[in-house]
């Protein structure tokens, strides 16, 4: 997107310096990302930034309208409830494909989380990306141009809310398997917060506890929440001494009800350049005969599963719980990003924080997926070059 930096860069790519790069991650811990790490950032020109912005602004402001709870309440019926929900979400992941539409550049929503995403792991990126590309020091990751320091002193502040640090904890299933691992050990390195699975919290009446190195129990006031429900109801097998639905003395970073409510249930809600047809399955009044240009989701899965590209009437039919799904139009993915051998399609998450206080969410940073294929995401096109996982940069 901005030539002159893509350029800069092809021309001093090598396969060297992309291994030193994996290989700089890999000794960070001992441990080497299970995500397929792209080869180059995305360069995102000024135009391309105020659209996204503009973009995000506009889905801020559907979930700061005065209604936006009682117009969600439905996705908590749909699911597990949580007690003690707070105000608003703490964090939003909101995904934009860079699509073309009427022969223009135009970011498109293909999806909104209100919960968190790789925020430590980006940071930590992009300063070892400048290491061997000094030239992207006249670019940042972060909307608003602030340091890596001022970055990370926002992240502590949501994650912890100035209580000690050995009183939070990230929490996860089994962390030790999840694709986001590196961003674990990030957190934990830079924040100071342990990390821990749902099956080491002790539970002792409304108050949750786990066991230090010494074997000691330390309170846990505050849950940096990293559970996906979806996984969680799909895990039987754990022995857990607490629920997500008891009445808990703990404050949440993240609390689960905003993933329910902030997810592609609002698709439909959103309206404008930005934002692509999506219907209900429920208020579907008749299947489209050029499904060929649609795809079917669930709302409530997580990284693609369950998704339906090449839909079938018998597919829509076949759903049951129809609440549960939507049909959106597809889009027209731009193959942008300049590779030694064509081109490759761009999806950007824009990342927020929302502290307790403040009247509106901050946008902080992004994440960047590069595709060649239908889907994107890093656990797709694992055969590929120049895919995976990234960052856009953007001019100061």
């Amino acid at each position: 997107m901005i030539s002159k930096y893509r350029k800069l860069f092809n021309e001093q790519f090598t396969q060297e310096k992309y291994q030193a790069l994996k290989d700089d991650i890999a000794a960070d811990f001992d441990y080497a990302p299970t995500f397929r790490l792209a080869e180059t950032p995305f360069f995102i020109s000024n135009d391309l930034k105020k659209q996204l912005i503009e973009g995000c602004n506009e889905v801020i402001a559907l979930i700061q309208q005065s209604d936006f709870k009682e117009l969600t309440n439905k996705s908590l019926e749909l699911n597990s409830k949580v007690p003690n929900e707070d105000e608003h979400t703490t964090f939003l992941a909101i995904d934009f494909g860079i699509c073309e539409e009427d022969n223009q550049v135009v970011p498109k929503l293909i999806e909104v989380q209100g919960f968190p995403s790789l925020f430590n792991y980006q940071v930590n990126l992009f300063e070892k990306l400048k290491v061997l590309y000094p030239f992207m020091e006249q670019l940042t990751p972060f909307v608003n141009d602030i340091s890596s320091q001022e970055y990370l002193e926002n992240l502590d502040a949501v994650f912890c809310n100035n209580l000690p640090k050995e009183n939070v904890v990230l929490l996860e299933i089994e962390p030790e398997k999840q694709n986001t691992l590196i961003d674990f050990y990030y957190c934990k390195r830079d924040i100071g917060i342990l990390v821990i699975c749902v099956t080491e919290v002790i539970k002792k009446g409304n108050q949750l506890f786990y066991k230090n190195e010494k074997n000691q129990e330390i309170q846990i006031k505050r849950i940096y929440n990293r559970v996906i429900f979806d996984e969680l109801e799909l895990r039987t097998d754990l022995k857990m001494n607490f629920s997500f639905s008891d009445d808990l003395d703990i404050e949440w970073a993240g609390h689960p009800n905003w993933f329910f409510r902030i997810s592609k249930f609002i698709l439909p809600l959103l309206k404008g350049k930005y934002f692509i047809e999506t219907t209900l399955l429920s208020e579907l009044k008749e299947i489209p005969t050029d499904l060929e240009n649609y795809v079917l989701k669930p709302l409530f899965s997580f990284s693609g599963a369950g998704v339906v590209f090449h839909v079938k009437k018998e597919d829509i039919e076949a759903v049951v719980d129809k609440e549960l799904y939507i049909l959106q139009k597809k889009v027209n993915y731009l193959p942008i990003v300049q590779s030694p051998d064509g081109k490759v399609k761009a999806e950007v998450r824009m990342l927020c924080t929302w502290k307790k206080e403040d009247a509106a969410p901050t946008l902080l940073c992004n994440l960047v997926r590069l595709s060649r294929g239908e889907m994107i995401g890093v656990k797709y096109n694992q055969d590929k070059d120049w895919v995976g996982g990234t960052i856009g940069l953007f001019e100061r």
